[in-house]
């Protein structure tokens, strides 16, 4: 993987974006990952102002998420859920959704059905690596791992399919929101787990990939 450098967003919008998006502060970004719970109409501005790829994946607060429905998408923008993708010479993954709270929650999964979905990437993962010779650069996901930047209460328990998925992709970097640490004077939010760095982008980040 080339060194870029990209900006990441998730969970909140931002009025600081719009300002910079327009005064050109951006304009050095490869490109823009989505972490989740984030308006489309947020993502569609990003990209048409910046004009640069965005790749997302839907969070568990994004009610206009379908994945029944090929239309339920931010426009100019790709939604990297449970697929792969290279950009230029970057392998991108990405796995949205949280662990399941509520009976009825949208893109909610319980511990196994978490794991069932990650099992379907598996394909994409093993063609990466025997073309490129690696599975994954860059793993997106809504949640974040389980122990790894998650918190105790019922909605925020991170998903252990996303260590398994570290663990055999081994991605250099790993971007999540979802837990949002400026509460109980917690600051942690980027953490090295064996070969990945764990980064919560909440609410945004500019970071330089290396």
């Amino acid at each position: 993987m080339l060194a870029v450098k990209i900006l990441a967003v998730s969970d909140q919008i931002v009025d600081r974006i719009y300002s910079l998006a327009t005064s050109e502060q951006f304009q050095d970004v490869e490109f823009i990952l989505g972490c989740g719970d984030l308006p489309y109409t947020y993502l569609e501005y990003i990209v048409t102002v910046l004009n640069k790829p965005l790749y997302y994946v839907p969070g568990n607060h994004d009610p206009m998420y379908n994945p029944q429905d090929i239309r339920s998408r931010a426009e100019g923008c790709f939604n990297l859920d449970l697929r792969t993708m290279c950009h230029k010479k970057s392998l991108i993954g990405g796995f949205g959704g949280s662990i399941r709270y509520r009976p009825d929650g949208t893109n909610q999964y319980t511990q196994f059905e978490a794991y069932s979905r990650v099992v379907r990437m598996l394909p994409q993962l093993v063609g990466n690596r025997i073309r490129h010779g690696r599975a994954l650069d860059i793993l997106i996901s809504h949640s974040p791992p389980f122990g790894i930047h998650d918190d105790t209460d019922r909605a925020h328990i991170g998903l252990k399919a996303l260590n398994w998925l570290m663990r055999i992709a081994k991605p250099r970097y790993l971007l999540h929101g979802h837990t949002h640490f400026y509460r109980n004077n917690i600051s942690q939010s980027d953490s090295e787990v064996g070969s990945t760095r764990v980064i919560n982008v909440y609410p945004y980040k500019i970071i330089d990939l290396v």
